[in-house]
């Protein structure tokens, strides 16, 4: 559902070619380098919706956007980080409550080996939607080139994004790992598994009802939910700040960076 909305609920599939699809990425990678180098953990799925938008317009005006369903994702930059905060301090508070006669060293102990359920769950949710999003596109290409007959994503794409957003995890981002993991607030072990259920909760929910919310977003929201349940200077909203201005950010810069893309791959065309 997440890839049909990316694949066709964005942008008119009649004006793409991969020209736009070029210059889409190139607007989503860049923005993507730019706040990977200060740290800062952007939406790599706005990214890519602010790429799509940008080179649409540039190539064949504002009416190829199709404003119904950028309507929702709109929507959903504000609703999910919130609903993961949320929902971060309703389970934080029920988990307090049911392990309140537990000694410290026995709730971590506990929470280690529970996390692994919690981080495996939150990857689950992860791979439901930002790797639909790579999907999306690459079927969007395949169908507006000719390659396929309709729009579907084949199992090779479905087995080549998954393999590719696994090693791009498995590499990782050491300066998101550490903006998330110690700058947004102190995270222990029963934190993080707050944290990671709430988050995972949340981008199953959106990625049933074909809503690409931004997996960055929510888990950003969830941490401080956590850290905003032990006190309100348990989080560094000054650092959450910075974040929330990148979020806002994000789909208008790519925008812009992919528009230029396109005119300048246009003038070699």
């Amino acid at each position: 559902a997440v890839a049909a909305t990316i694949g066709k609920g964005i942008i008119n599939p009649a004006v793409v070619n991969i020209y736009v699809i070029l210059a889409a990425l190139l607007g989503a990678i860049i923005w993507n380098i730019i706040t990977w180098y200060y740290g800062i953990p952007s939406s790599s799925s706005h990214a890519l919706i602010g790429g799509l938008i940008g080179a649409g317009i540039v190539s064949s005006g504002i009416n190829s956007i199709i404003f119904s369903g950028l309507n929702k994702i709109l929507i959903f930059i504000f609703i999910a980080p919130i609903v993961g905060f949320l929902g971060a301090i309703i389970f934080s508070i029920l988990m307090m409550w049911v392990f309140k006669n537990k000694r410290p060293s026995q709730i971590d102990w506990l929470f280690k080996k529970l996390q692994i359920a919690s981080s495996s769950l939150y990857s689950l949710g992860h791979g439901t939607n930002d790797a639909q999003k790579t999907m999306g596109i690459i079927a969007l290409l395949l169908f507006t080139s000719g390659l396929t007959d309709t729009f579907y994503v084949p199992k090779w794409v479905i087995i080549a994004s998954y393999t590719a957003i696994a090693l791009g995890t498995f590499f990782g981002g050491w300066r998101i790992v550490k903006t998330m993991g110690m700058k947004i607030t102190k995270l222990k072990p029963f934190h993080g598994f707050s944290a990671e259920t709430s988050g995972a909760l949340v981008l199953l929910g959106t990625a049933h009802f074909g809503i690409p919310v931004s997996t960055t977003h929510v888990i950003s929201g969830s941490i401080m939910g956590v850290g905003a349940v032990r006190r309100y200077s348990g989080v560094r909203w000054q650092i959450a700040r910075r974040i929330v201005v990148a979020w806002l950010l994000t789909i208008p810069m790519s925008a812009i960076i992919a528009g230029l893309s396109y005119f300048t791959i246009s003038l070699f065309l």
